[in-house]
């Protein structure tokens, strides 16, 4: 992907019901090094509005399944213009750009869909506003059932993309709106930093991920705790193709076109296009036991460890409430009865006392005493 007007080497990136999740089958370990090598993967570009494309030349490649173009960036353009002659003029130029770009993407959606590609849709995630930006993306795209919407997230740096908090508002918004989610497009740090936090990004977790990583090989550093596969790997852009040497050319496209690979063949892309729901929760997968693997499957290389089923760990509200319940009963277990109750009640045992168990004057002028061993002899020292 690119930015609109400066294009910038990137740092790393149903048609269902919301009940029902969608199973990306475990990639196999060809799929983490240089997948695109198999010619049976399928490949999908990728483009954004200042990328010359000559879609005749395009067509001759037939792996490639799908187009994904840039639709909106963060918030549309102000419509009136306000301010001096040069703040006007500015404004002016914002909005013609705008209404170019989309009238591009509608025109290269048309193109695309004629020659038997799948179309897909991203917005470019900024700062601020995640749900005016959500409703700026789908009036920008006016995606059909079968367009998939992808979500991107340059980094987490909520000073200069969208914060990963809001992004999850972004995403609410979108099912909100349209019923499916989007794909989240993001660089290895940030997909690393949301696996670890899967408790916290709940929704962004569990969007099937479009994966950004220019070299060969990610198994080492792909996030397998959380995806157990990537729905598109963007392994081929301005960062490593040049005009000596480039992971895999495209025809009718210039070097700094993005190219993605998917873990699968064309017919299953086409079959799990747009890739509208969420991947199944995967499992703690420190809390949890791998279920023990015959020698032979060891040996033969290229598996798959599956681990015991495990409940998760608690969400941030039921530990309040757990915490807040156990503070309530020990809080109670130190609370004494009141002041006045506990001195009524001494008196009246005080009394009682005296009245039952006391001995009388006369009984103790009658006791016996020994003045060797009594108090009075031992403390009365004086000459007698």
């Amino acid at each position: 992907m690119k930015l609109p007007a400066h294009p910038l080497r990137r740092p790393g990136l149903l048609a269902v019901a919301t009940a029902m999740t969608m199973a990306l089958a475990p990639a196999q370990a060809s799929d983490f090094s240089e997948p695109w090598k198999n010619t049976d993967r399928a490949l999908v570009i990728d483009a954004y509005e200042y990328n010359p494309i000559d879609w005749t030349e395009l067509a001759t490649d037939k792996r490639i399944v799908g187009f994904i173009n840039k639709a909106s960036d963060g918030m549309p353009p102000a419509y009136f213009c306000f301010g001096d002659e040069t703040a006007t003029r500015l404004c002016k130029a914002l909005w013609k750009r705008h209404a170019v770009a989309q009238e591009l993407f509608q025109t290269r959606k048309v193109v695309a869909k004629a020659l038997g590609l799948k179309w897909g849709a991203y917005h470019l995630a900024r700062p601020g506003n995640p749900v005016g930006q959500a409703n700026n993306f789908i009036n920008f795209a006016k995606p059909g059932p079968d367009d998939l919407l992808a979500l991107d997230i340059e980094d987490d740096d909520p000073t200069k993309w969208m914060s990963l908090e809001d992004a999850e508002e972004f995403v609410r918004h979108v099912h909100r709106r349209i019923g499916r989610f989007p794909v989240l497009y993001t660089n290895g740090k940030t997909a690393k930093h949301i696996a670890d936090n899967k408790y916290k990004y709940r929704l962004l977790s569990r969007l099937p991920l479009w994966y950004a990583r220019y070299k060969p090989d990610i198994g080492v550093h792909f996030p397998m705790g959380n995806w157990q596969a990537y729905a598109l790997w963007q392994f081929s852009a301005k960062a490593n193709c040049g005009r000596f040497r480039c992971p895999y050319r495209v025809a009718g496209t210039p070097n700094d076109i993005d190219v993605n690979v998917a873990p699968m063949d064309a017919a299953a892309l086409r079959a799990q296009w747009p890739f509208g729901g969420l991947i199944d929760a995967q499992p703690d997968y420190l809390a949890s036991i791998p279920l023990p693997l015959s020698r032979a499957a060891g040996l033969a290389g290229n598996v798959t460890l599956t681990y015991a089923t495990v409940a998760p760990p608690p969400s941030f509200t039921e530990m309040v409430a757990m915490f807040s319940a156990g503070w309530s009963k020990f809080r109670g277990s130190l609370q004494m009865p009141a002041v006045g109750t506990v001195l009524r009640r001494r008196i009246a045992d005080y009394v009682a006392w005296l009245r039952k168990e006391k001995p009388s004057a006369s009984a103790v002028e009658a006791a016996p005493t020994d003045p060797v061993s009594t108090a009075s002899t031992e403390l009365d020292r004086s000459p007698r």
